[in-house]
């Protein structure tokens, strides 16, 4: 019989022994990786089996060793956890791992009594969905009291408080078999019935704790995968936000050459093809600014027939480095097309659009300036964007606001009679995939 103040200083240890213990396993990415794995590979399920049956049936050597140190054998709750998340067969492989160190100090009924915990462990998980097992909570006390609020009000099966029976029943039954066959099965024996619940209770938290804490890895990793789709959703609805307005105003211009220059029509309509081809063509959410220009290309080539050569001249200033960064498809051409719509238009003489690019302080610096009426006094700024200038600019604004934050600035510099110069500063990444990432962590800290 062991005296009741070791008893209760052991079940408090255990507490922290399995929260420690949980706490180190999700800290690992592959153990939260094959933990979290919808259809898992055999491969994935010795992973588990390894990660968890390895440091946990040490700590039943340890018990076995070490004298009064019981703390350290949780492998009774550990084959319950085993069988409710992985199924009977990886349950029962687990116990073998997990009852050896015991079968080699001679006590002989701990791997059949683990079997067993296992197989009916490994049966509720089967039987139950993976929900209810991940909200089996902790918290006795909480689990008891809504399972009596819900069922004053509707009565109902709850397969949440038959796993809590199974546990304290199975706990029953080991210090049963411990007390009819001493040495053979290894349990905490008291005749004190306060200590016995303070036993049951604990084996209950200690089953508990680990789900707790995974499945709070396990939400978060949920969470950031609805802010990963959340990402993609705004971007994609803001592309197409910019798309229709730059095709309506392209077709305006083809439909005003048709009938008294159709060469000229022609030629746009040839260009304009070339646009919708790469629109229409799957592409991520960052591409090369070297094609990002190629793209605007087609637009200025557009524009400047409708212009005419003498009247719209493109002046290009780019540092050959940053032509091959990653930058936020469909960039330039809504800022190019507000120039030319409300700078270079109201001109009758036209005007000179320069587009300059740059590696500056860290961070990738793209200018598009021109040369046109710039802005009147009275239109002022609303967050950083000019009132009048359209769901173009707008649009420009809100997508580094998604993608980068407060890491990329957005200025409009504009004197009355001279032009308007909007600098764009974004971070300097040298990888598609990496900006996407950078991006998708960005907004998910906003979030």
């Amino acid at each position: 019989m062991i005296e009741s103040k070791l008893i209760l200083i052991t079940l408090l240890v255990k507490l922290g022994v399995a929260a420690a213990v949980s706490s180190a396993l999700g800290r690992a990415r592959s153990f939260q990786n094959m933990l979290l794995a919808q259809n898992r590979r055999p491969s994935q399920i010795l992973g588990l089996l390894a990660f968890i049956c390895i440091p946990l049936g040490l700590g039943v050597w340890v018990r076995v060793i070490v004298p009064n140190f019981y703390a350290a054998d949780i492998s009774f709750e550990t084959t319950i956890i085993l069988g409710i998340l992985l199924g009977p067969l990886s349950a029962l492989a687990g116990a073998l791992v997990l009852s050896l160190p015991a079968m080699l100090h001679h006590e002989y009924l701990a791997l059949p009594f683990d079997l067993a915990v296992a197989i009916i462990a490994g049966l509720y998980g089967q039987f139950v969905e993976e929900e209810e097992v991940w909200s089996f909570s902790p918290f006795v006390d909480l689990s008891i009291y809504r399972w009596v609020r819900r069922n004053l009000r509707q009565p109902r099966f709850d397969r949440q408080v038959l796993l809590l029976m199974f546990i304290v029943g199975m706990e029953i039954a080991r210090e049963w078999l411990a007390a009819m066959y001493p040495h053979r099965l290894f349990a905490l024996v008291t005749d004190s019935w306060p200590i016995r619940l303070a036993m049951w209770t604990c084996a209950a938290m200690v089953v508990g704790i680990p789900l707790k804490i995974w499945n709070a890895i396990r939400t978060e990793r949920m969470f950031e995968e609805q802010k990963r789709l959340l990402l993609e959703a705004r971007l994609d609805a803001l592309q197409r936000q910019i798309n229709p307005h730059f095709l309506f105003n392209t077709l305006n211009s083809i439909a005003s050459l048709v009938r008294f220059r159709p060469e000229q029509a022609r030629e746009l309509i040839v260009k304009l093809a070339n646009i919708l081809r790469a629109l229409l063509r799957d592409h991520d959410s960052f591409i090369l600014l070297r094609d990002e220009l190629s793209f605007t290309d087609d637009y200025l080539g557009i524009e400047v027939v409708r212009f005419g050569a003498d009247k719209l001249k493109v002046v290009k200033e780019l540092e050959p480095a940053t032509l091959e960064l990653p930058v936020p498809s469909m960039l330039l051409q809504p800022l190019v097309e507000n120039s030319i719509k409300h700078g270079l238009e109201p001109r009758i003489s036209g005007g000179t659009i320069t587009l300059r690019s740059r590696i500056e302080g860290g961070k990738c610096l793209i200018e598009v300036e021109d040369d046109g009426v710039g802005i009147a006094p009275g239109r002022a700024h609303t967050s950083g964007v000019l009132r009048g200038t359209g769901i173009g600019m707008k649009n420009v604004r809100e997508r580094l606001e998604v993608l980068y934050g407060d890491a990329a600035h957005f200025d409009i510099t504009s004197n009355p009679g001279r032009g308007t110069k909007v600098t764009l500063a974004i971070p300097l990444v040298h990888d598609a995939d990496d900006a996407i990432h950078t991006a998708a962590a960005r907004s998910s800290t906003r979030l």
